[in-house]
């Protein structure tokens, strides 16, 4: 199973969760549904290099996939879903410009 942590307010996660109702392949973890997910989350995030580029730009790093190998990535295509296009102008960065 591919776990998915990511948050409702969030588009890009949005986008992935709508890909992904009743599917039995993926785990859907909301951070900000309770402070365990989030905890949970951020140590992972913490820990792993995957969010090594995330981190350096400001991002969250979400949604975040952690594959059935074990292995993390922020790419949605390596979890077998698509990325949100880009131009759905939604944002959630402080500045503005994307998530």
């Amino acid at each position: 199973m591919i776990r998915i942590y990511g948050m409702h307010t969030c588009p890009d996660c949005t986008y992935v969760e709508e890909q992904v109702k009743g599917d039995g392949r993926y785990e859907l973890i909301d951070i900000g549904a309770h402070v365990k997910n989030l905890k949970e989350f951020l140590k992972l995030r913490d820990s792993n290099p995957a969010f090594d580029g995330a981190k350096r730009t400001g991002a969250a790093g979400i949604p975040c996939f952690v594959l059935e190998d074990g292995s993390v990535t922020l790419v949605p295509e390596n979890a077998g879903l698509h990325s949100r296009p880009l131009q759905d102008g939604t944002a959630c960065s402080l500045d503005g410009t994307g998530c």
